[in-house]
This record gives C-alpha cells, sequence and structure tokens, in this order.
C-alpha cells in the first residue's frame, strides 16, 4: 500500500516503521494543511494529527476518494458531518480511539461484563485509566469508550471524572512516568471485587493496530469500526 500520514508525531512515526516493516510505503508526511497533497497517490490516509486539523485532513480524503483511518480525538462534535461527507463520496473510514488490538478485544469484553452485572444493584462500577505525563487530556479516550459501552449495558447514565453518584461511573486519571496506558474497570461489592484490566506494553500495538485496519478497509465502501477489523460484530 501507498500510505500518506496526517500527523507526523511519535505515533506517526510508529507508524511509519511499522507499516514499512511489513512491506508499505510512505508517499506522504503531513504535520500542516500548507502543503501540496498528491491524494491520487494514497491507497489510504492514517490521521494521527491534531483535532484542529483533523477534521479538513480526513473529509479532503474522502473528497479525493481516499479512505481513511483516524485515531485523533477532540474533533468528534464534526463525527456525524465527517460520515456524510464520506458516505456521500462513497469512500471509506474506520475512526477509534485506540487501535490496539488487545483494547478492542478488552472494550467488546468490557460490555459483555457490563451486560452480567447490569441487574447487580450491589455492585458499584469504578474505573482507573494510567497514562505517561506528557498525555495532558484526562480521562483517556479509552477510558470514556469504557465508560460509555457499560452506559449503554446498565442503568449507568453518565460518567464523572473523580465524582461518583448513584448514575455516575467515576473515572480516576493517573499520570506519572512513562506509562504507555493501563485501564481498569472494578465492579465492588460489600462481599466481594471483579476487576478487568488491560495493561500496554508500549505503544507498538496502537501503531500496529492502525496498519491492520489501513491494509482491511481496501477496496471497502463505508463506515466500519475496530470490530469489523477483528471479526467481532
Amino acid at each position: 500500500m501507498k500510505i500518506g500520514l496526517f500527523g507526523y508525531g511519535k505515533m506517526g512515526k510508529m507508524i511509519e516503521q511499522i507499516a514499512q516493516d511489513r512491506g508499505h510505503t510512505i508517499i506522504a508526511k503531513i504535520d500542516n494543511n500548507t502543503q501540496d497533497i498528491d491524494y491520487g497517490a494514497m491507497d489510504v490516509a492514517i490521521d494521527f494529527s491534531t483535532p484542529e486539523a483533523a477534521f479538513d485532513n480526513i473529509t479532503n480524503c474522502f473528497k479525493h476518494g481516499v479512505p481513511v483511518i483516524s485515531g485523533t480525538t477532540g474533533w468528534l462534535d464534526k463525527f456525524s458531518e465527517a460520515v456524510g461527507i464520506c458516505e456521500a463520496n462513497k469512500s471509506a473510514f474506520i475512526y477509534a480511539s485506540n487501535f490496539s488490538l488487545g483494547v478492542n478485544i478488552f472494550f467488546e469484553l468490557n460490555k459483555q461484563l457490563a451486560k452480567m452485572m447490569a441487574g447487580l444493584q450491589q455492585y458499584k462500577v469504578s474505573m482507573e485509566e494510567i497514562h505517561h505525563t506528557q498525555k495532558l487530556d484526562a480521562p483517556s479516550g479509552t477510558a470514556i469508550t469504557l465508560a460509555e459501552g457499560i452506559i449503554e449495558n446498565t442503568s449507568y447514565k453518565n460518567w464523572e471524572l473523580d465524582k461518583s453518584g448513584d448514575n455516575t461511573i467515576p473515572i480516576k486519571s493517573i499520570r506519572e512516568g512513562m506509562v504507555p496506558g493501563t485501564h481498569s474497570v472494578t465492579y465492588e461489592s460489600p462481599v466481594d471485587t471483579i476487576e478487568i484490566k488491560h495493561e500496554a506494553h508500549n505503544r507498538e500495538g496502537f501503531a500496529l493496530g492502525a496498519v491492520i485496519a489501513s491494509e482491511w478497509i481496501q477496496g471497502k465502501t463505508g463506515v466500519f469500526s475496530m470490530k469489523d477489523v477483528l471479526n467481532l460484530s
């Protein structure tokens, strides 16, 4: 594949290495909107840019018939609009808050556990996420996705950072050292505790998942998720 990289920070550089190791070619590295971009040379675009640039990056690709894999957070208020542009141009799109294969399996495990716990009111759920000190947003996009999975399948109505309530999932965010990402979901009752946890050992899993998604989307039209890539639907 010929890949255009939108965003060439740490994640972009890691995606570049993994893509090349898998026999693909990086034909563009775009870190701002002022460069001339040869969309016609791209088989796929991978966007790990900034919240300010993501929407334009993604929709410009759609308008040129380039499928997009995006892991940029902070722009999702325009997600529905982007989907409409994708569909109007018969392009293809995968967005994920986390492309790690293990995390996406963890998302599904979280939903299944939530369904099992929904009728057991004696258990109270809480969440914790730990990341490196350079990560500025809190809670993480992955933690929010986990919380949304619980809300979809239980009587919980919302989540709050460091706050709890009858229908609120409390999320604790910790920033320390160079932790790539650890997420845990805990159900606690007066008599016992049930916990599921995902711990990333490095950031390579995030980049690998994005490249695998890029390989999977070739020749397809529509809006997909990592559930489709991993056949978890």
